[in-house]
């Protein structure tokens, strides 16, 4: 799966030159959290996310009063607050790349760029998405995990017998196990009970259930 088909498309963005006031109303108005910067150009040249909008608001403990920072925060522009070495991913890079780049650097998204140019962003809450997808979390089944020990065939075996006893794979996403010679395995299943797939992978080699539920 690539960024492309998880991405938000077309996403809002922002001025240097705006407010921050006006970037606030804007967060809450559209429920999101990260603007893109574009300038003139439709160059991108920055980012600003809600922890921006916080770092650039006087503390609790000031001594302003709301009209006085309500006046400061109207003069100070999302050039003076923005992100301006902000990492970008391809539109047409695997997700799971996007996903480890966000993990490692502590991002809550990415702008996707085209040819150099703004196309989306994708975001912790698109990754969600693909998560929920992935374990089949919207379907009803049989969903277990199991050990399987790592060698050629092994997950297929898993499968085919699933298919020969009628049971239908509504998700199967496989992971390293707790060590390199087994790999540990999450399914999905609908078609079967939860009593015929304890049976079937019993009567499995080298294949063993660590948890079952409905």
């Amino acid at each position: 799966m690539i960024v492309n088909l998880v991405m938000t498309k077309n996403p809002i963005y922002i001025h240097p030159d705006m407010s921050i006031n006006e970037v606030r109303s804007l967060m809450d108005k559209e429920k999101i959290g990260h603007l893109p910067v574009l300038d003139k150009n439709n160059n991108l040249v920055g980012l600003v996310t809600r922890k921006d909008l916080i770092k650039a608001s006087p503390s609790a403990a000031t001594s302003l009063d709301m009209y006085e920072i309500s006046y400061l925060l109207s003069k100070m522009t999302v050039k003076e607050v923005m992100e301006k070495k902000v990492i970008t991913v391809g539109d047409n890079e695997v997700v799971e790349e996007a996903a480890r780049i966000m993990a490692d650097q502590g991002l809550g998204c990415l702008p996707v760029l085209k040819g150099g140019l703004l196309v989306g962003i994708i975001t912790d809450t698109d990754l969600f998405r693909v998560f929920v997808n992935a374990f089949g979390a919207r379907h009803p089944g049989v969903r277990f995990t199991c050990n399987i020990l790592e060698k050629p065939g092994q997950l297929a075996k898993v499968s085919q017998a699933i298919a020969e006893k009628g049971g239908n794979l509504v998700a199967f996403v496989s992971s390293e196990g707790d060590d390199l010679s087994h790999r540990r395995a999450t399914i999905k299943v609908n078609g079967m009970s939860r009593v015929d797939i304890e049976a079937l992978v019993k009567s499995l080699p080298d294949v063993a259930i660590e948890d079952i539920r409905e």
